[in-house]
């Protein structure tokens, strides 16, 4: 399967493409389809811009209320692909580089993928959040507390590892 959408993907994608262009530029001209092909990469990069810089405010809103930017990321890298798409020569990738830059269709795309990932296993989270792992203290500051642990093995008797520096030394 892998090497079949590489085939697709590498060798299928261009050919059409070219078939795509030859086709087009027969119809109106080679002057008036580079003029498409780049007014499409102006335009789209334009557009990606415009909207990436809204993923980028809606991440930081997110992350400034200490929520996980789960939506503002799925749309950043969307608009990744869009991008990679619509400055590739070509119509057809133009095409599914404009149609990434549709925000409700992303958000399908995305429940989508996310659903086949959860059906094959690929997945195994059922749900995802994230809490504030910040306390308030006595006067009302807030007190981040952070740290790192080691897992200490015990043996088979359940006493533990005399080499650890938390044995008691006597």
């Amino acid at each position: 399967m892998p090497l079949l959408i590489f085939l697709v993907l590498f060798i299928g994608v261009p050919v059409a493409e070219i078939a795509v262009l030859i086709k087009v530029g027969g119809l109106i001209g080679l002057w008036p389809t580079i003029a498409a092909i780049l007014a499409t990469a102006i335009i789209g990069t334009a557009l990606i811009r415009h909207q990436g810089l809204q993923v980028i405010g809606r991440a930081q809103q997110a992350m400034n209320r200490h929520e996980v930017p789960v939506d503002p990321v799925i749309h950043g890298m969307f608009l990744l692909l869009a991008g990679a798409l619509l400055l590739t020569p070509g119509f057809i990738t133009d095409l599914i580089g404009f149609l990434c830059l549709v925000p409700p269709l992303r958000l399908l795309v995305a429940a989508w993928v996310w659903s086949r990932l959860q059906a094959s296993g690929g997945i195994a989270a059922t749900h995802f959040s994230a809490t504030n792992h910040q306390q308030s203290g006595a006067n009302g500051e807030t007190t981040i507390i952070e740290g790192e642990f080691t897992t200490i093995e015990s043996d088979a008797n359940g006493k533990p590892d005399p080499n650890s520096p938390w044995v008691k030394k006597e």
